[in-house]
């Protein structure tokens, strides 16, 4: 016999407790537990009798196979992912609302012709649907809509149609019918989710999710839905922009530093073959001064950007460090630096740094390029446009070493750079193999001279 308890739920790693607790004991965030009602059922001797048909395996009798992938239409989504969709994977798409995920799942798969695909919609309607895949300008005969909210009702068509990709979205929009809670609770998305990993599994179909963030930026929900999935995909961009970068968080089958990157246009999203051209600035023959261009990379892909810098004479008192797109605190470490190894006197002014095109960049190998800014704006001296820089800053005022320099250069020369400037050593036995002129720079000060002498 069912019966119904109140239960609380830690909204960011799912510990449950029977009373509201002000610090989580498990994640030691406070203000975390939410009160959430759910039914008991008293299954324990068939849950126990089910458990027993799994038996252990040795790890040396294991049979090693390639996982079967499904190939995605756009290569971005494809380079993210590893190399396409996994069968029985279980894949998450968050970002914030309106910034593209139902666009990109539904252009990708209204493309694939050889495959049978349910997409399940518990936010639009399939009037919504039919609108935006004109929009699109593609229409498949080969994918299904399905408009519900009910788990029971979604695995009842899923065994009608036997589709080979399932969608939903959201799935902070399903609830089940055994949970006495409302859709988008923690319960109602743990147990969604995992029902949608067990039929992932026993019948090999890959199955994508879309889940909703919140106002930090995570995804909504437990903590707990994040490990239950084999790929987590951010979808981020700023609204003020028209560019998109898909991020891989986790990747059980592939690499967690992959990128893709895609610009909305009106009939959908465009894939960005070439991610510099579109992060440096389109006056490149103008020289202005606080413009240095850098060039990072994300997982084996390297690219420029354009790292914009200004500083000005403090006027409220209060020297202001204003960064988009960069670390803050390593920003504050570089002027440090600048201040103690370069004799640079930057404590009573304000420094606004920002990386173009609205990308967020961790890759240190932007150190130097950021340096270079700094100092071109204090000075209101201009840096050549044909120069680029790669190499991280050290407490010390050192250039240290870089990985993937080859591949930095190589794209650097590619773009016209006709200087590019590195950490000293750093290619060692490749002298000559570049046309651009590569200049080795040890320390800071060697920068400053190699400049603006």
């Amino acid at each position: 016999m069912a019966k119904t308890k109140t239960v609380y739920f830690c909204t960011q790693c799912g510990h449950e407790s029977p009373k509201w607790l002000g610090r989580c004991p498990s994640c030691g965030e406070w203000n975390t537990f939410v009160e959430e009602k759910t039914v008991v059922s008293s299954g324990k001797r068939s849950s126990r009798r089910q458990a027993s048909s799994a038996r252990p395996v040795k790890l040396s009798e294991i049979e090693l196979r390639d996982e079967p992938r499904i190939h995605m239409p756009s290569e971005e989504l494809n380079r993210v992912l590893g190399g396409g969709l996994v069968a029985g994977s279980l894949t998450l798409l968050g970002g914030e609302p309106g910034i593209g995920k139902s666009t990109l799942l539904l252009q990708n798969i209204l493309s694939i012709r050889n495959r049978k695909i349910l997409y399940v919609s518990g936010e639009e309607s399939a009037t919504q649907l039919k609108l935006r895949a004109d929009r699109l300008g593609k229409v498949a005969d080969n994918t299904m809509i399905l408009c519900e909210t009910r788990l029971q009702a979604i695995f009842t068509q899923v065994e009608n149609v036997e589709p080979d990709i399932l969608v939903v979205d959201s799935i902070q929009t399903i609830a089940s019918d055994e949970i006495e809670s409302a859709a988008g609770s923690i319960s109602q998305v743990r147990e969604c989710a995992a029902a949608f990993l067990r039929y992932a599994k026993e019948s090999d179909v890959p199955v994508i999710l879309v889940g909703h963030i919140n106002k930090e930026g995570a995804i909504a929900g437990p903590k707990v839905l994040e490990h239950i999935v084999d790929t987590v995909l951010q979808f981020e961009g700023d609204r003020q922009y028209l560019y998109r970068i898909l991020r891989s968080i986790k990747n059980r089958f592939g690499s967690t530093s992959e990128i893709g990157i895609f610009e909305m246009v009106q009939r959908g999203l465009r894939e960005v073959k070439n991610p510099s051209e579109m992060l440096l600035s389109e006056n490149r023959d103008e020289e202005m001064s606080g413009i240095a261009i850098g060039v990072t990379t994300e997982g084996v892909r390297p690219f420029m950007v354009e790292v914009q810098a200004l500083v000005s004479t403090a006027a409220y008192g209060t020297p202001q460090r204003s960064v988009t797109g960069f670390d803050q605190r390593r920003l504050n470490m570089l002027l440090a630096v600048l201040e103690k190894r370069a004799r640079f006197r930057l404590g009573q002014k304000d420094v606004f740094l920002n990386i173009a095109g609205g990308l967020k960049v961790t890759d240190t190998a932007l150190d130097m390029s950021v340096i270079a800014a700094v100092m071109s704006s204090n000075f209101d001296v201009s840096i050549s446009r044909d120069c680029a820089f790669i190499g991280e800053v050290g407490l010390s005022g050192e250039i240290r070493t870089v990985t993937r320099i080859e591949q930095r250069v190589a794209e650097a020369e590619k773009l016209g750079f006709k200087r590019i400037f590195i950490p000293k050593g750093n290619l060692k036995g490749v002298n000559g193999k570049f046309n651009a002129e590569v200049i080795e720079t040890a320390r800071v000060e060697d920068l400053f001279r190699s400049l603006f002498r």
